[in-house]
């Protein structure tokens, strides 16, 4: 699980090691197997980051992944909403 404000990281992380991870988080929030993430799913994926308004990102996060307007993250948008997180926690990790 990524942690961007852990202590105890003993070697810096690459930033695909964490796109990786935070892709694989996202998918594993995918709690009824659909293929698809629901608005509490990306909720749950950024409680699990630790972010403090998960609400408020996970809103943000629709607005710049759910491209088909849908009401849901699918695969093809996925990537959007990894490259979003990454974005909202930019220099905020500690290596």
């Amino acid at each position: 699980m990524v942690f961007f404000f852990s202590k105890d990281k003993k070697l810096p992380r690459s930033l695909k090691d964490d796109y990786d991870e935070i892709m694989s988080l996202f998918k594993r929030c995918d709690a009824n197997n659909d293929r698809r993430l629901s608005w509490d799913e990306v909720k749950a994926g950024f409680r699990e980051l630790q972010s403090r308004w998960p609400a408020y990102r996970a809103q943000r996060a629709f607005q710049m992944a759910d491209r088909n307007g849908d009401g849901y993250i699918n695969e093809k948008e996925l990537d959007e909403l990894v490259k979003y997180a990454l974005e909202c926690y930019k220099g905020k990790r500690k290596n």
